[in-house]
C-alpha cells in the first residue's frame, strides 16, 4: 500500500465526462489498497475568463479581489470531482484552501506557501476517504483567499504530498511525460523516461508547461518523487528524481520556449551607484519577477538597461517606471511584447564545452537575431523575435541531436 496525491490539470476536468474519468482512475488507486488525495485546477479556461473579466475592469487591479475571483474556479471542480467520486462508491469529500489550512504570505496572485497542515488529511485517508483539494489557493495572514499564480496547482499538490509524506505524487496532465521539446512544434521530439529536479526546474522556469517552477523547487528541496503522466491514455510517465537515480547523462536534455515575456529597455540612464537598485526595488515590492537583464554602458557616462518581466506584469511594470521617471533619470522607455526566450538544458553542460557556440551558430545559420542573452551551470537562454519562436525551437532540436524517430502516421502501424 502506498500514499500517492493524485494532481489533475484544467483539460482533465474540462467538461464532466472528464471528471468521470478521473473520478474513475482515482477509484482504481482505492481500490488497489492505496491511500489518496486529490488536487485539481479550475476547468480548463475558466480561469483565463476569471483573469480576463478582471483585466477588463481594471488593468492595475486590487490583487486582493483578483484573487477572490480567479480562486471561484478549483472550487467548483472540487465539488463536481467529490460527488463524482460519490456517486461510484468511493467516499470523498471536498477542501478548500483555508479547510486544510494551505498558509500562505500575503504576496496576492502569486502567494509563497508558508506551512500545511496535514495531519486532518493523513486522518481522513487512513479511514478510507479521499480528500479532493482545490489547487492554486491558501489563505493569507488576514485569513484572505490568496492565489499560488499560473500553473499553481501544481505547487498545491507537491505541497499537500510533503505534508503528508506521500510516496509518490502523480501529476495528470494532457501528455503523457515530459518531452526533449514541445511535440506540437517539433513531432519528434522524444519522450524523456527520467529527467533531474534541476533540470525539470531550469526547463520549467524557461518556459516548458509541463510543470510549474515552483513546484519543482519545493519537490527537489522536500524529495519528493514526482511522476508526470497523461489523463487520457494509460501509458508510462515521466519520472522527477535526483540526478544520481540517471545513469547516463546527456549533454542536452531538452528545448523551452517562452511567449509569455516582454522586453522593457531604459535608454541613456546615468552610470551611477545605486541606479540598478531605484529600478529593480520598486518592482520587486510590487511582486514583478525581473528575469534576464543586460546593461550596456555608454562613454557619455549613461548606460542602457535592458530587462524581461512576464508579458501580463508589463503594465504594472510600466507604470511602476514612470512614476520612478525622476529618480531614475531614464531618457526614454522602450517595451516590446512582441518577444520569445528559447533556452538549451541539460545537465551534461557542466563537463562539456561548446553547447552555448553551437546554439549561437545554428541561430545564426537560420538569420535568427539575438537580443539578450543570459546562463546557468545548466542553462542558455536567449530573447529573440517572436516571430523566429518555431523555427528556433526546431533548428536546436536537430542541432543537438535530440530529434526522434518519425513518428507514424495516421493508419500506419
Amino acid at each position: 500500500m502506498a500514499r500517492i496525491v493524485m494532481k489533475f490539470g484544467g483539460t482533465s476536468v474540462a467538461d464532466l465526462d472528464r471528471i468521470r474519468n478521473v473520478a474513475g482512475r482515482v477509484k482504481r488507486e482505492v481500490e488497489a489498497g492505496h491511500e489518496v488525495a486529490v488536487v485539481v485546477s479550475a476547468m480548463s479556461g475558466v480561469t483565463n475568463q476569471l483573469v480576463k473579466w478582471c483585466q477588463e475592469l481594471s488593468p492595475l487591479h486590487d490583487a486582493r479581489e483578483y484573487d477572490t475571483v480567479v480562486a471561484t474556479g478549483e472550487q467548483v471542480t472540487i465539488g463536481l470531482l467529490a460527488i463524482a467520486l460519490q456517486t461510484i462508491g468511493v467516499d470523498a469529500r471536498s477542501w478548500q484552501g483555508w479547510q486544510v489550512p494551505i498558509r500562505t504570505d500575503n504576496a496576492h496572485g502569486q502567494a509563497r506557501v508558508d506551512s500545511i497542515q496535514g495531519a486532518l488529511l493523513i486522518e481522513r485517508m487512513r479511514q478510507g476517504q479521499v480528500p479532493v483539494v482545490a489547487g492554486f489557493q491558501g489563505v493569507g495572514p488576514d485569513n484572505r483567499v490568496t492565489t499560488l499564480g499560473r500553473g499553481g496547482s501544481d505547487l498545491s499538490a507537491v505541497a499537500i504530498a510533503a505534508a503528508v509524506q506521500a510516496d509518490r505524487c502523480d501529476i495528470y496532465t494532457d501528455v503523457d511525460g515530459v518531452y526533449t521539446t514541445d511535440p506540437r512544434i517539433v513531432p519528434r521530439a522524444r519522450k524523456l523516461e527520467k529527467i533531474s529536479y534541476e533540470e525539470m526546474l531550469e526547463l520549467a522556469s524557461v518556459g516548458a508547461k509541463v510543470l510549474q517552477t515552483r513546484s519543482v523547487e519545493l519537490a527537489m528541496k522536500q524529495r519528493v518523487r514526482v511522476q508526470v503522466l497523461s489523463s487520457f491514455a494509460d501509458k508510462p510517465g515521466s519520472l522527477v528524481v535526483d540526478e544520481d537515480e540517471i545513469v547516463e547523462q546527456p549533454i542536452v536534455s531538452g528545448i523551452a520556449y517562452s511567449r509569455d515575456e516582454a522586453k522593457v529597455t531604459l535608454r541613456r540612464v546615468p552610470d551611477r551607484p545605486g541606479i540598478a537598485a531605484s529600478v529593480f526595488v520598486p518592482l520587486s515590492a510590487a511582486n514583478v519577477n525581473v528575469d534576464m537583464i543586460v546593461q550596456n554602458l555608454g562613454a557619455d557616462g549613461t548606460t542602457d538597461m535592458t530587462f524581461t518581466v512576464g508579458r501580463a506584469d508589463l503594465p504594472r511594470a510600466r507604470d511602476l517606471l514612470e512614476k520612478q521617471a525622476a529618480a531614475i533619470g531614464y531618457e526614454a522607455m522602450l517595451a516590446d511584447p512582441d518577444v520569445a526566450k528559447i533556452s538549451v538544458v541539460g545537465i551534461g553542460m557542466r563537463t562539456h564545452a561548446g553547447v552555448a557556440a553551437t546554439m549561437f551558430r545554428t541561430l545564426s545559420e537560420k538569420g535568427i537575431n539575438i537580443q539578450v542573452i543570459s546562463t546557468s551551470e545548466i542553462k542558455v537562454s536567449v530573447l529573440v523575435a517572436a516571430d523566429y519562436t518555431e523555427l528556433a525551437v526546431r533548428a536546436l532540436h536537430t542541432a543537438y541531436g535530440l530529434d526522434g524517430p518519425e513518428p507514424a502516421r495516421r493508419g500506419e502501424a
